[in-house]
């Protein structure tokens, strides 16, 4: 059991759990910043969790559901107050309700979180602020502190995965609902020289081509909230062409972008694209959330080998900044 202690202070309004754990302290701050590994510890094995966003900035916002052994979903939100990696971060953590707004019928707190080597691997120390003593009495007799006892005890099997999130392993695809895909990759190059690789035309018609014997002749990108972009591809004996447009959503360089994705020359539905960069150790997690209108849209798109072309274009990506 990793968790050292908990100490609860209803004059100051707080509970800290201190937790210690035979892992580096790089390795226990990306465990956090990670939502492939952070899902696999933050809900009690009975109610796992299902990070849809985890921006790990400040300004940013996390967005999960855990689902219970009976199909009931409690949803969660983190608005980032504060990062200063790899010793802390600060977040304001609540309720939220099915459509991602805030619960205000239930109590939102403060949670700050503090990382720290130890001379026999990494400690973090997690305090939650309350508002009051009635919430503080509420949310503990919710479940509050035997919930994270438990959640907090799968951490050791997390850190001692060395291998299934690590840098080289390639592209990897999650289905997380009927209608939701998160693509995952370590870039080996900094978040800047990512997001860079992502804006800079002349740079993507380098890497940004999927399987070989394409080229892009047509890329002109969106930068700006409400600007459009084309992306258009040939074969290069010109005997196919493709090509996607939309319009971007959210700009916060140089960690998320949002935009939307129809095929060029149909009416087929849109997607929605949630590009998040994350400074993790060996490069940068690129996190890809792609929303499509149903599943059956979905399972269409990844039959396509989707998935390799993404590894083929990142590998070159990597060639360029790494």
């Amino acid at each position: 059991m990793p968790i050292t202690s908990v100490t609860k202070d209803p004059e100051a309004l707080t509970m800290t759990v201190v937790a210690d754990f035979d892992a580096p302290l790089r390795r226990l701050w990306d465990a956090y910043l990670d939502p492939r590994l952070l899902e696999r510890f933050w809900g009690p094995p009975t109610y796992p969790a299902v990070f849809t966003r985890h921006d790990g900035c400040v300004g940013g916002r996390s967005e999960y559901a855990m689902t219970g052994p009976d199909g009931d979903v409690s949803r969660g939100y983190w608005e980032w107050v504060a990062v200063d990696e790899p010793t802390g971060f600060e977040v304001r953590d609540g309720f939220a309700n099915p459509d991602g707004t805030p619960n205000e019928a239930m109590p939102a707190m403060r949670m700050v979180f503090a990382f720290e080597a130890t001379p026999h691997g990494s400690r973090v120390s997690t305090t939650t602020y309350f508002g009051s003593v009635e919430e503080l009495e509420q949310l503990l007799g919710m479940g509050m502190e035997q919930g994270m006892s438990e959640a907090m005890a799968q951490i050791d099997a997390v850190l001692a995965d060395l291998a299934s999130f690590a840098a080289g392993i390639g592209t990897s695809t999650q289905l997380l609902s009927d209608t939701q895909v998160r693509v995952s990759r370590i870039v080996r190059g900094s978040v800047d020289a990512v997001w860079h690789a992502h804006h800079d035309p002349a740079l993507m018609r380098r890497w940004l081509l999927g399987p070989d014997g394409w080229t892009m002749p047509v890329c002109e990108v969106g930068t700006e909230v409400g600007e459009t972009y084309r992306y258009e591809w040939e074969q290069v004996d010109g005997s196919g062409r493709f090509g996607f447009t939309g319009s971007v959503l959210e700009s916060r360089p140089p960690h998320r972008s949002v935009t939307t994705g129809v095929m060029i020359g149909t009416d087929g539905p849109s997607t929605t694209d949630e590009l998040t960069l994350t400074a993790v150790e060996g490069g940068t997690l690129l996190s890809l959330l792609i929303t499509y209108p149903d599943a059956e849209v979905r399972d269409t798109v990844l039959a396509t080998g989707m998935t390799d072309g993404m590894e083929t274009s990142y590998r070159r990506l990597e060639s360029l900044i790494g």
